[in-house]
């Protein structure tokens, strides 16, 4: 299969991002309404993909995103370069210190165990990147002068506001003007759609949106409520997912929107908040690619797990060619993501090769 990826050498990324990057809460093995203390992180749907591939992968990458100029921003900032992502596309908002005209976002989360399930509790309104507009961001220098190969950006950061949506359609049209491909997560997220036009407002700007996208990401949910698409007869259990059923929706969308070149999707059962079934799908050339199955995956921390299968299909994609490849990358990526604690990743691309290639979990010495 062939991207037609720009040239490393005439660019100065190989990947960048375009979402919020949050300060995340984590009470460890305890619950937020009783933790005393907490251990901190930083995380975002479309960061998490690009730090993946810089920390995990060894590509060069950066983030676009705005911070509230202040001390948490400044912190967040730290935890982005000890993960080797560039921050020098950073726009730094002015704040009246309290936090009316710009802050950044927040995010308390458990890691939920057995019977408990995983709890999000986000606080990111009126956040800089949200008040962000194209404007705020030199997107013809970033792909034009500076050069980047891969973009990748997604439905929650399109979902913080009016002027975020917009944001993500001038970033991606000028990402194919200069051609460098695009990836998209639809991560649809209803609460999120709410307050700016709910399911309507989702479906006409992911529409626009997906007439840009090479490598579209999402679950059989995603593409129905985003795109409209249904698979039908399908079992809700996503590991009884009806692959033909898959695919034929997807050979549908892909005629609505010839310009797909890749769809993606993972598939999780969820036995208890520590016990999952994991695995993925990926459709390129009109065929349907499936990643083998890590049943009774034990989970430590389930939040960045689909966002690192995505950086390792990215990986996969750039570096093979081939989908069916590409598509167990992400999907061993995403294992071992969430076995470690925090959105994002802690393993190497080395540790990843392992698991594709069937080594367990002995002792290394």
């Amino acid at each position: 299969m062939d991207l037609n990826l720009r040239k490393k050498e005439e660019c100065k990324f190989d990947a960048v991002s375009l979402g919020e990057v949050m300060l995340r809460f984590d009470p460890g093995e305890g619950r937020i309404r009783t933790a005393r203390e907490f251990k901190v992180w930083e995380g975002g749907g479309e960061y998490n993909v690009i730090r993946g591939l810089r920390r995990c992968f060894g590509m060069n990458t950066a983030v676009i995103t705005s911070f509230a100029d202040n001390e948490v921003g400044h912190l967040v900032e730290d935890f982005i370069l000890q993960g080797g992502v560039d921050t020098s596309l950073i726009n730094w908002k002015k704040t009246d210190g309290i936090g009316r005209e710009c802050r950044n976002g927040l995010n308390f989360v458990e890691r939920g165990y057995g019977i408990r399930g995983a709890l999000s509790c986000s606080d990111r309104a009126n956040t800089a990147i949200s008040q962000a507009t194209a404007e705020d961001f030199d997107f013809d220098y970033i792909f034009g002068e500076l050069g980047v190969r891969w973009f990748h950006t997604g439905g929650i950061y399109a979902a913080l506001s009016e002027k975020s949506a917009e944001t993500v359609v001038k970033a991606i049209k000028t990402a194919k003007k200069y051609g460098t491909i695009v990836s998209y997560d639809l991560n649809y997220r209803a609460s999120m759609w709410s307050a700016i036009g709910g399911l309507a407002k989702a479906q006409e700007v992911n529409k626009e949106i997906a007439k840009y996208v090479d490598v579209m990401i999402g679950n059989e949910e995603d593409f129905t409520a985003c795109l409209g698409f249904e698979i039908e007869g399908n079992d809700e259990n996503l590991k009884e997912l009806n692959i033909e059923g898959y695919k034929k929706m997807i050979d549908e969308a892909a005629k609505v929107y010839p310009n797909f070149k890749v769809v993606a999707t993972t598939l999780r059962t969820v036995k208890t908040a520590t016990v999952n079934d994991w695995s993925a799908l990926c459709w390129a050339d009109g065929q349907i690619h499936k990643a083998k199955d890590y049943n009774g995956l034990e989970i430590l921390d389930r939040v960045g797990g689909g966002d690192s299968f995505a950086s390792g299909l990215v990986y996969g994609l750039m570096t093979t060619g081939d989908a069916a490849k590409a598509v167990e990358y992400g999907t061993a990526h995403g294992a071992l993501a969430m076995t470690t604690p925090g959105d994002t990743t802690m393993a190497t691309c080395k540790e990843v090769e392992a698991i594709m290639g069937g080594a367990g979990a002995r002792v290394k010495r």
